[in-house]
């Protein structure tokens, strides 16, 4: 099931956001993030917006995604960038505010199997049935 994710806002007062999930948490989680914009108040200056994540090898990353100036590029659209939770978008440089927005995704390990059960019932009943030849 898809849920929107409230956004969240990067300011020079609260400089980085953490989006997590239980860890007991048995399910995948998807985070996307479609946009990201300047929003009412901001200065003419650059704003670096970093997400923060782990690799494979488990270290921690910090990763560049916008860099937003009011007279310029205000607004910047990042297609869905997919990220694994847990995920922290932090403000590298200038005062914001900036606001991120996009989806997040909670798949059940348990509706996963239902899901492909009821696929191959559908297939089942869609075929035709195999008639003798004639002779």
């Amino acid at each position: 099931s898809d849920l929107l994710f409230p956004g969240c806002e990067l300011t020079a007062a609260t400089k980085s956001y953490t989006f997590q999930v239980d860890a007991e948490d048995d399910s995948d989680h998807i985070l996307a993030l479609s946009v990201v914009c300047l929003t009412d108040g901001a200065k003419d200056e650059c704003n670096v917006v970093e997400v923060v994540g782990r690799n494979h090898e488990n270290q921690e990353i910090a990763v560049p995604v916008a860099n937003l100036k009011l007279s310029c590029q205000p607004l910047l659209s990042l297609d869905n960038f997919k990220l694994q939770p847990p995920v922290t978008f932090r403000l590298a440089a200038g005062s914001g505010p900036v606001h991120l927005a996009g989806w997040h995704q909670i798949v059940h390990r348990e509706d996963a199997s239902f899901e492909d059960d009821d696929d191959l019932s559908e297939e089942e009943e869609e075929l035709a049935p195999i008639m003798p030849a004639k002779k």
